[in-house]
């Protein structure tokens, strides 16, 4: 995967802004609707329009897209207005179509992210045909998946990537419709720093309220742009009806967002910055030299334990150390759901030494 050939956006052939503003509505209704919503959105600093055409749903007998006659309405938008059309194709027979009538650039969804099989079929009609294409995260939280799915494409001759962020399902209650876990494009970005990553808060957020701050995380962590659901009349729509904004929403949104830079030329700055990042450093030899040293002592507790007969899971004092660390933290304005990551992690490399001592031979 270190060798996959991903260009920077502004290497697409278009003129493209930075960061890069994807908006439309969720699904092509009617003609009328998806040239009503593009008229709002042109010359508005929307750099692409998007809509769905194929829409299969989570329950079937529901609303399920247009089909292939919405290509044709989203083509009057690239011809009237200038704007680079996307739509999400998920199978062979989507991407011949989407082919033929020009579409600017595909995007795959979560679903067909999730299906090697899906993604292969995708990758080997593509073959010989470099077009640029976003890939949504899979549903489940599996960065490799994600990358897996990018690869393949890669390996067919697709050079022009991005990765779209969309949350990833899960089991009960929650504030978002997909929970961000934004570690997870954070490290994307980490392995592949040229890959945009696009963020698509209207997924994330399953309400309009929320995606004003989920778009400004995003842009706080250095994503690449936004994709936003965006509709002439959204509480009418026919699908995602509440994910969805209007145009004079979308502006607001993005007007009062606060676009940042990656560096500053102020000189002091960069002093100060290096300075306090020299300290950190140091804190985090130290935090490994500590961490070595309780290990350590780990060891010495496995083989007393072992001579013993004694269990490596020692409930009552896991609880107390638990309950005590949280407390000291609190105190030191670090949070609780970190202080009990942190020592869950710790806690599971101390079972793990203590196993590999307690079941020698």
């Amino acid at each position: 995967m270190e060798k996959l050939n991903i260009k920077q956006m502004k290497d697409w052939g278009m003129n493209i802004q930075s960061p890069v503003i994807i908006a439309g509505p969720c699904s092509a209704e009617s003609e009328e609707q998806v040239m009503q919503t593009a008229e709002q959105l042109a010359n508005k600093n929307v750099s692409i329009f998007r809509s769905g055409i194929w829409k299969p749903r989570t329950r079937p007998n529901t609303f399920e897209g247009v089909g292939s006659i919405g290509l044709k309405w989203l083509k009057k938008v690239k011809e009237k207005y200038g704007m680079p059309i996307t739509v999400e194709i998920a199978n062979k027979n989507h991407v011949e179509n989407a082919l033929k009538e020009g579409i600017d650039i595909l995007w795959i969804g979560a679903r067909t992210t999730v299906n090697p099989f899906a993604i292969q079929e995708i990758a080997d009609v593509l073959q010989g045909v470099d077009i640029p294409v976003m890939v949504k995260n899979p549903i489940n939280p599996d960065l490799e998946l994600w990358i897996g799915a990018m690869e393949r494409l890669n390996k067919a001759g697709i050079t022009k990537l991005a990765a779209i962020h969309r949350g990833f399902s899960l089991y009960g209650e929650s504030v978002f419709r997909n929970v961000p876990k934004w570690e997870i494009p954070v490290e994307l970005k980490r392995r592949f720093p040229n890959l945009p990553i696009i963020c698509d808060p209207s997924h994330i957020s399953g309400n309009r309220e929320l995606i004003p701050s989920v778009s400004q995380k995003s842009i706080d962590l250095d994503l690449s742009g936004l994709m936003i659901e965006t509709h002439i009349n959204p509480d009418e729509a026919w699908s995602d009806a509440k994910q969805q904004v209007t145009p004079t929403a979308l502006f607001d949104i993005l007007e009062h967002l606060v676009w940042r830079n990656t560096s500053a030329d102020n000189e002091f700055f960069k002093n100060k910055l290096d300075e306090l990042r020299e300290n950190i450093d140091q804190i985090d030899d130290n935090l490994v030299d500590i961490l070595g040293n309780r290990m350590k002592l780990v060891k010495q507790i496995a083989q007393y334990k072992k001579e013993n007969d004694v269990t490596i899971l020692q409930s009552n004092r896991w609880n107390d150390i638990l309950e005590t660390r949280i407390e000291k933290a609190l105190g030191m304005d670090i949070s609780e759901e970190f202080t009990a990551k942190l020592f869950q992690l710790i806690h599971q490399e101390s079972i793990n030494k203590q196993t590999e001592i307690m079941n020698e031979k």
